[in-house]
């Protein structure tokens, strides 16, 4: 294993291939606290550069430095040769740097071309020339060889039409280093196969690509070097043919992670909780499963198979056209939220950002807001109870923050992501489900996750656990059930399920999953 890249070969000599973007001694701190520690990195034209490391490890305050939203503190970028520094982010956009993030930030009410030339319009005569803009915006599609209608209205696209739309974007401002962050969270097999050919694309006209990536899956097909950020520090660079999944993420950790997925030796006890012909008029239909004490039930499924769209109707999130749920033996309604927490279910959204917590609250108030109730009135009390509910949940998740009063906006995914599940633990629930809860959180973070799922069925919760992560689910559940077009398609003791089978009845193929079995 090489920890930094190999040297280009001098200049003047046939091979050299200058870097087309430098940082040198990239230092950033806010409030006493060092985001970024004198971090080096070297793309070249042509290359896709992965860069890894944990929530937390200072890859999103980089990406907001090179794209002019943070100014360093120290240091020097050096673009094609020649420092540069940016004031805001138009001014790298104007240098040539552009991002695409995981969360694309676009107008949803505008076209597709106007989201591609918004700001930057070309004229004619004194008024915007819109002929020119759709034209422009077809022939960069063209280029890119993806069918979007140009006049569309952004809101009505699917994430990877909007990823699309972004690289477009990046296109028509000739940049010359686009920064992917987290680009495929939340796409299909088919539109990430999509991406991989764009990014190859890329490539291939020269283009520098900072790829930004927790799957090791996809930063071993796409990208062709690596640089490890840990802690706000630079920690090593190199080649990915030159170096192992596994070093790779003892570089990020500082560790070797063993043991991914934890399974806690348990055995489940009675049924818990029973669902009976779950019906919904346009996302599922005929739903029925049971849930044991002391259970991981893992649901698996395509994009658009309905998992989360039964999780939310479960919770009281999404009206039934018919359907009954049983808990402890007893019928109970769950017609909203607040009746689903009364009765033990908690529920830990996909979506951490907009659904999961505050973001401009503090930790504290975050991990107590669904439990003020029995917290109680009085203030001096109540502030210590409080501290004690978020410091408990804090230790227990492996939270890292500088204090409880820091705002959650201020953390990583995956810190925010343990603020979520710290929120709904402290309902003391009897059955929590698990929407994507390691969804775009680092290697080190998903296996304090894991670690702590079995700590909680140990202590006798029920866990459904949703994921579109196979190995997650055949490494963490006792029991799969595979969902297909709203429906069950299979159910799977754990012995029984396989990468083939599962990902057989996810695609619809009952003949091929049945002579598996």
């Amino acid at each position: 294993m090489r920890a930094n890249l190999p040297h280009p070969a001098p200049p003047g000599t046939a091979a050299y291939t200058p870097p087309v973007l430098q940082l040198a001694g990239i230092s950033k701190r806010f409030a006493g606290i060092t985001a970024l520690n004198k971090v080096a990195l070297s793309v070249q034209p042509g290359e896709v550069m992965a860069l890894v490391g944990e929530n937390g490890a200072g890859k999103s305050t980089l990406v907001k430095t090179l794209t002019g939203i943070y100014q360093p503190d120290e240091g020097t970028i050096v673009l094609d040769g020649q420092a540069v520094t940016f004031a805001n982010a138009q001014d790298a956009m104007r240098a040539g740097i552009t991002a695409v993030h995981q969360e694309s930030v676009m107008f949803d009410e505008l076209t597709v071309a106007e989201n591609i030339y918004v700001g930057r319009q070309p004229m004619q005569g004194g008024r915007i020339d819109w002929p020119r803009i759709e034209r422009e915006a077809v022939q960069l599609f063209a280029r890119l060889e993806v069918t979007l209608p140009v006049r569309a209205r952004v809101k009505d696209l699917s994430v990877a039409q909007r990823h699309f739309v972004e690289i477009a974007r990046a296109l028509s401002q000739q940049a010359r280093v686009v920064i992917l962050d987290e680009p495929t969270a939340a796409l299909s097999q088919r539109e990430i196969h999509e991406l991989y050919r764009i990014v190859r694309q890329l490539k291939e006209a020269g283009t520098a690509i900072i790829f930004i990536s927790h799957k090791f899956d996809e930063i071993f097909t796409v990208a062709d070097s690596y640089t490890v950020l840990r802690d706000g520090q630079y920690v090593a660079a190199g080649r990915l043919a030159d170096i192992s999944e596994g070093e790779l993420v003892a570089l990020m950790v500082g560790r070797a992670v063993h043991d991914a997925y934890p399974k806690a030796e348990v055995t489940p006890g009675p049924v818990l909780m029973e669902v009976k012909d779950f019906c919904h008029p346009t996302e599922f239909d005929d739903v029925s499963f049971q849930l044991r004490q002391g259970e991981i039930l893992g649901f698996y499924g395509l994009v658009g198979a309905g998992r989360s769209e039964v999780m939310q109707a479960l919770f009281g999130l999404t009206p039934l056209a018919r359907g009954s749920v049983t808990l402890g033996g007893k019928a109970v309604r769950i017609g909203c939220a607040a009746e689903a927490i009364a009765h033990g279910i908690a529920y830990v959204p996909e979506d951490r950002q907009h659904q999961g917590a505050h973001l401009t609250m503090p930790i504290l108030h975050n991990i107590t807001l669904p439990i003020l109730d029995r917290i109680g009135f009085f203030l001096r009390s109540r502030r210590a109870r409080e501290n004690a509910v978020a410091r408990h949940f804090s230790e227990q998740l492996e939270l890292k923050a500088s204090h409880l009063c820091q705002h959650v906006a201020e953390l990583s995914g995956g810190n925010q992501q343990k603020v979520v599940l710290g929120k709904w633990l402290a309902t003391d629930p009897k059955v929590i489900i698990l929407d994507e809860p390691t969804k775009g959180i680092d290697i080190g973070s998903k296996a304090a996750v894991h670690r702590f799922i079995g700590q909680l069925v140990s202590q006798g919760l029920a866990v459904i656990l949703v994921s579109s992560e196979l190995p997650e689910v055949l490494g963490l559940a006792d029991r799969v059930i595979v969902m297909h077009q709203g429906r069950i398609q299979r159910e799977f003791a754990r012995i029984d399920a396989t990468p083939e089978r599962v990902v057989a009845a996810a695609s619809g193929c009952e003949a091929h999953t049945e002579e598996a079995a």
